[in-house]
């Protein structure tokens, strides 16, 4: 399961450094945390991943900023 430059795309709505809607995994399948219930977004009835890659952070701030929204 490989997701399609997911760390890339604009941010969503609820996206915040601590959470994302769907994963921003590269590659998922090796995610300490796939498929972990109440954690992944792939089990979550809300698509939201509460354990996005640890280099998301600064990930969230340089879209907010290439976005208008710092």
């Amino acid at each position: 399961m490989k997701n399609i430059n997911p760390f890339h795309d604009p941010l969503k709505l609820e996206d915040t450094e601590k959470k994302t809607v769907g994963c921003r995994h590269t590659k998922p399948d090796i995610c300490g945390k796939n498929l972990m219930p109440e954690v992944c977004a792939f089990c979550r009835t809300d698509g939201i991943c509460m354990s996005p890659p640890a280099s998301w952070k600064k990930q969230f701030q340089k879209l907010k900023k290439d976005a208008g929204k710092d």
